[in-house]
């Protein structure tokens, strides 16, 4: 899993190169053990952990909140039914502020300085879940649905400033440390959807195992904040960040420049000053150059995030009303949470490997656009509640699983194709500039998706 990254003899066309090995020549520290490696997965685990969390814990969300419907007698109720909805809303759309402010502060205020003080935030807010998670919260329930979105807002802010942060600074370094990072953020998927389906499994108290669960996660943003602290300690990480510090100010860049790692560390390049204010990155080119890609990596995300999980979640096994453990307490667990997750692992992991289509592929496009086809196959799956379309054509729980699967897959290795490339094709003094962009296209699709999950999810 955390093996080095041996990709095979290049066969692609000029324009089609993945882009993933720097060239050969000058003498470069080796990541001794894949330490490097190790430290960028766990900070991708620890980048979307909180998130993950939120999303998966939703038999503690439907047990604080349902005490909402039985004080008004509403049948269902609309906090409880449409969380999911509420959740992706009031965490993309603070996170497209905080990532704007994150590209103007890229100049100004070093990024240990971002990482880390984000990761407190994080820390914070979460300790202040966990508490609530023990507070009887029955008498006012609206108002703790209120305080959890603020929350979800605080933390969504502070980690899409961790996020993009520390994905400019994986820029910095050879692209299959970018690969860990993204690779592991889909494994702090995977490990909150296992850590909530063991909650189920253990029959526990829902506010113990809550409790539990979210402890996990204080203790992760804790190990994040150990790991990050580690990074600058050992020499390879040393030279890339030396090298860094030497190359030539971001206000300048090269024109008609090939890919950024295609310059060695602390090369000399010859460049042309932009306009702009000083401190700031120039934002024209590097939009100029990751255009194709940033619209790939919005469209990737802000189909998945109308999907899952406002849709995913919401479709009911077929034999539910069987009683049995299978299609009423471990479906939506199995085969939304940890299936998507572990699929979007299995894509992001496979990008270590396989690095296909290339960034100026017209392929990439291509495949990117034909995830479309997911809103209908999902709509007409046993989605649940349905108040307009009636219509089930997918009557067996197989087609939700192979959707799911294959949405994950996409997910993981088409988005990961997308991002790690940005940073690849612009001026290696852009690149960190270039990170926190190609987060901002996610983020748009995530924001945009969000408030389109909230439509459809009321249209089907």
């Amino acid at each position: 899993m955390l093996g080095t990254m041996q990709p095979a003899a290049s066969t692609f066309p000029p324009d089609d190169e993945p882009l993933l090995e720097e060239p050969p020549g000058g003498r470069k520290p080796g990541d001794h053990s894949n330490g490097a490696y190790v430290i960028f997965f766990l900070l991708g685990i620890g980048s979307l952990l909180p998130w993950n969390f939120f999303i998966t814990a939703k038999h503690y969300w439907v047990y604080k909140l349902q005490n909402c419907s039985e004080q008004a007698g509403q049948a269902p109720s609309d906090l409880r039914d449409y969380f999911e909805s509420y959740i992706s809303i009031a965490s993309t759309v603070p996170s497209v502020l905080c990532l704007v402010g994150n590209f103007l502060l890229v100049n100004k205020v070093p990024a240990s300085v971002r990482i880390l003080a984000s990761l407190f935030v994080m820390l914070s807010v979460f300790l202040v879940i966990t508490v609530l998670v023990k507070v009887d919260t029955s008498a006012w329930t609206p108002l703790f649905f209120g305080l959890t979105l603020a929350c979800v807002v605080v933390v969504s802010g502070a980690s899409t400033v961790f996020t993009s942060s520390i994905l400019g600074l994986s820029s910095r370094f050879p692209m299959r440390n970018s690969q860990a990072l993204i690779s592991g953020q889909a494994m702090g998927g995977t490990l909150s959807a296992i850590a909530s389906l063991v909650d189920l499994v253990a029959a526990a108290d829902v506010t113990d195992s809550a409790l539990a669960y979210f402890l996990t996660a204080d203790i992760f943003i804790v190990v994040c904040i150990m790991v990050y602290l580690l990074l600058p300690r050992l020499q390879y990480s040393r030279y890339y960040l030396r090298s860094h510090q030497e190359s030539p100010s971001p206000a300048t860049v090269l024109p008609g420049d090939p890919v950024g790692d295609e310059a060695e560390p602390g090369g000399t390049t010859s460049s042309v000053l932009l306009p702009g204010r000083p401190g700031v990155p120039p934002l024209r080119p590097i939009l100029r150059k990751t255009a194709a890609l940033g619209s790939c990596l919005f469209y990737v995300f802000f189909v998945s995030i109308i999907i899952f999980p406002s849709l995913s979640s919401n479709i009911e096994s077929v034999h539910k009303t069987s009683g049995s453990p299978w299609s009423t307490k471990y479906f939506v667990p199995l085969t939304s949470f940890l299936l998507y997750n572990f699929a979007d692992w299995c894509g992001r992991q496979i990008t270590a490997w396989i690095q296909a289509p290339g960034p100026n592929s017209k392929l990439l496009p291509a495949l990117v656009l034909l995830r479309t086809i997911f809103l209908p196959l999902f709509i007409l799956s046993n989605y649940q509640p349905r108040a307009h379309i009636q219509t089930v054509l997918f009557a067996r729980d197989a087609y939700p699983v192979a959707f799911t699967a294959l949405l994950g897959l996409s997910n993981g290795y088409l988005g990961t194709l997308a991002i790690v490339y940005g940073p690849k094709i612009v001026p290696k003094e852009l690149a960190e500039a270039a990170g926190v962009v190609m987060t901002l296209y996610l983020v748009l699709g995530l924001a945009l998706g969000s408030a389109c999950s909230v439509l459809i999810v009321h249209l089907i």
